[in-house]
């Protein structure tokens, strides 16, 4: 199923908007700043990374409803969405961005997964290709090894936890910002929000995206030179738990927990050529310590990137 749309044109209000939304201040995404980017191939800002997976999030739920997929999610209980996405290209304003969504595929031995392969392309050229799979349980990290840190909001907003490695990014979930993010998505807001029905439901992709936050967070605390040493994402692994995700009200807190990890040995596929140490376990927990979502993160420095191509 193709589901290209010559209406899906990122501008850059879109990416203004999506990127005030969740506090991403990275410099490839501002209208000035990123010509202070050390050898930025890319002539101007970029989409955001969350903001293209925001936008494969609501054509998958278009294609679940459309083949009536819904009742199944709920029948089998595959309450874990999942997506895995390498990124591959950059997607700049004003280019028509199309999303093809394979046909579903259902594996139901050893456990029960609904998955589709999808690809992403902006100007006619490849940007993003992976998988949307809907599972009973999380698919990435699996094993979640998060210490007992007690009372989260008694520790120091935008610190390192003391006796541990994690970095700590507290944010407040708001439906002002989720509707920003949406509409910065590309996404009709009304799908998820409507006060004359009193519907507030979270999209998924919206309290992941504030992981961006946190990591620029850190780098700024550990003095990284963004104009010099540029890093953009590689991949993104993300398990979301939709029954935690239904909880969610706005003013909640949300704990953000990132450690660095050592990179996963690749010996084939996009990036296999690039030996990047930015590798992250990131966790978001909710108020009682709930994990609503685990993911784990690549990136790496653009001059790498640049010379792998050469």
């Amino acid at each position: 199923m193709h589901t290209s749309d010559s209406s899906d044109v990122f501008n850059q209000i879109h990416i203004d908007v999506a990127r005030n939304a969740t506090d991403d201040f990275n410099l490839f995404h501002d209208r000035n700043r990123w010509l202070r980017i050390n050898h930025n191939p890319f002539k101007g800002p970029i989409a955001l990374g969350f903001q293209l997976e925001s936008l494969i999030e609501h054509k998958v739920f278009l294609y679940r409803q459309h083949h009536n997929e819904n009742a199944l999610i709920s029948d089998k209980n595959l309450r874990f969405s999942n997506y895995q996405f390498s990124f591959v290209n950059a997607v700049k304003p004003g280019q028509v961005v199309s999303v093809d969504i394979k046909k579903s595929q259902l594996k139901e031995d050893p456990e029960t997964i609904l998955s589709n392969r999808i690809t992403v392309k902006s100007g006619g050229a490849l940007a993003l290709l992976g998988y949307k799979k809907e599972s009973k349980f999380a698919l990435f990290l699996t094993n979640p090894d998060v210490p007992q840190f007690g009372a989260l909001n008694q520790h120091p907003d935008r610190s390192f936890i003391s006796g541990s490695s994690f970095f700590l990014k507290r944010k407040f979930i708001t439906t002002s910002n989720a509707k920003n993010f949406l509409c910065g998505s590309l996404v009709d807001q009304d799908a998820f929000f409507d006060p004359f029905k009193n519907k507030a439901v979270f999209p998924e992709i919206f309290p992941c995206s504030l992981i961006s936050s946190a990591l620029l967070e850190k780098a700024v605390i550990e003095k990284h030179d963004f104009e010099r040493n540029p890093l953009v994402y590689m991949s993104h692994k993300i398990s979301i738990d939709r029954t935690y995700l239904a909880q969610l009200k706005s003013g909640d807190a949300l704990y953000i927990l990132i450690r660095q990890i050592p990179p996963e040995s690749r010996k084939e596929g996009i990036g296999h050529a690039i030996d990047s140490p930015y590798h992250y376990e990131c966790y978001g927990l909710m108020e009682d310590k709930t994990i609503l979502y685990r993911a784990l993160i690549s990136l790496a420095p653009l001059e790498q990137i640049l010379n792998s191509l050469k």
